[in-house]
């Protein structure tokens, strides 16, 4: 069957793999079956790539569909193992052991990344490092005192399932599948193990059947990137675009529009970290085009935003308190000024006070290099939205006082423009 005269179609295979998935999931979109069914090949040619994808189904709520995916994931990968909770160790070993690279599948992931769970260095390690080729981690084996220390791998696929979401590092590492309950017009056929299971595993040897002859032209491979993707998403996307290519017919097409797509929502999806969305706030409804702002200012607008999490903060990691001087600081001194010293509060002369505050020209480099771009600005808007603090006004550092201003000074009042 892979000899010359009757060579695989590995379009029509792709496509026979995509209908499999439809039969049982109802994904959210039809970028996801294009996805998913490109994963199912890549993890059999993991011998021909630097690196691999993640793939995650992730969803708000149980009863989504996402254990049933990975179920289907699992007759289609190549000496599939599922996990619910196996310890680092055990999983450093199964990569190691003879019979080839397994396709790892975490059900049930929240378990040990969820808010519950206290975290899980070690499995977060393996699954870090385990993405790319030639990764390896320093584990003591032997038992008592006979010990010693060898080299075990984590490169390998890695599919999972779970409710919530996943910590940064795999997160962004992952083609993210963002499962929902089926709405009462989609069906899926019931999955009976017994009976489809086999079904999978025939489509499954035909997969690695074709592995095999694409594996040179795959390794070889050097995937155009749609515009616009690079660094870490071209990174994930990179194994499932060669397998595309490979396959020919309209999968090329579909793969590029559906990587554009996912890693779009992936983006819209995923929050920003608080100090990236602070940096935002801070240019688009402190500042707004102001170049400098007493902290006091700062506060004032930020707590005033119903849409942010400025006015109930956790400080401490017990109680919850509005954003404060300190917080401020705090979150702004992990970021750099253009010079490479840390953003700090300074003094802002104001009228016959210096309070402390910040400078834009301070904030300009990060805002740069971590803001995503800033709205279009309306035409109609002649003025900010916040407390402005030109040469000459007093702001006091209480936020209840920012809007006074000493009558012996020559100075405008403080604008808020409605």
């Amino acid at each position: 069957m892979t000899g010359s005269k009757n060579p695989i179609d590995g379009a029509a295979l792709l496509d026979e793999v995509e209908a499999f998935h439809r039969r049982f999931n109802v994904f959210p979109t039809e970028h996801a079956y294009v996805a998913v069914a490109l994963w199912d090949a890549h993890a059999h040619l993991m011998d021909a790539f630097d690196g691999t994808a993640r793939l995650a189904f992730l969803s708000p709520e149980p009863g989504s569909g996402k254990s049933r995916a990975l179920e289907i994931v699992e007759t289609l990968t190549p000496r599939a193992a599922t996990t619910v909770n196996a310890s680092a160790n055990a999983l450093f070993r199964l990569v190691e052991a003879d019979g080839g690279t397994p396709t790892l599948l975490f059900d049930e992931i929240d378990t040990v990344f969820g808010p519950k769970a206290g975290g899980n260095e070690e499995v977060r390690g393996f699954l870090n490092s385990g993405y790319r080729r030639g990764a390896k981690s320093l584990r003591c084996v032997g038992d008592g005192s006979n010990q010693s220390t060898e080299w075990f791998s984590s490169f390998c696929a890695v599919a999972m399932a779970g409710l919530g979401s996943l910590p940064d590092t795999i997160l962004t590492r992952s083609v993210i599948i963002r499962m929902r309950k089926k709405a009462p017009n989609e069906k899926a056929e019931p999955y009976r193990r017994r009976v489809h299971e086999k079904q999978g595993h025939a489509l499954r040897d035909r997969l690695a059947d074709w592995a095999t002859t694409i594996h040179d032209e795959v390794a070889a491979a050097w995937p155009e990137m749609p515009e616009g993707v690079s660094d870490r998403p071209a990174d994930v996307w990179e194994p499932l675009l060669a397998v595309a290519d490979a396959a020919g017919g309209h999968w090329p097409e579909r793969a590029r529009t559906a990587c554009v797509a996912l890693i779009k929502a992936a983006s819209q999806g995923d929050e920003a970290s608080l100090g990236v969305r602070l940096l935002t706030d801070l240019r688009d409804r402190v500042f707004c085009g102001a170049d400098r702002m007493p902290s006091a200012s700062i506060l004032e607008v930020l707590l005033g935003l119903d849409d942010a999490p400025w006015a109930d903060m956790s400080e401490d990691g017990q109680s919850t308190k509005p954003l404060t001087a300190r917080g401020l600081s705090k979150l702004l001194s992990q970021y750099v000024r253009p010079d490479n010293t840390p953003i700090k509060p300074r003094g802002i002369r104001v009228g016959t006070g210096t309070p402390k505050g910040y400078y834009a020209e301070d904030l300009s480099d990060a805002w740069t290099r971590y803001c995503p771009p800033p709205p279009e600005k309306s035409a109609t808007s002649a003025t900010s939205a916040t407390p402005q603090a030109s040469e000459g006004e007093s702001v006091a550092e209480d936020p209840s006082e920012s809007r006074h201003v000493s009558a012996e000074t020559d100075t405008r009042q403080l604008r808020i423009a409605g």
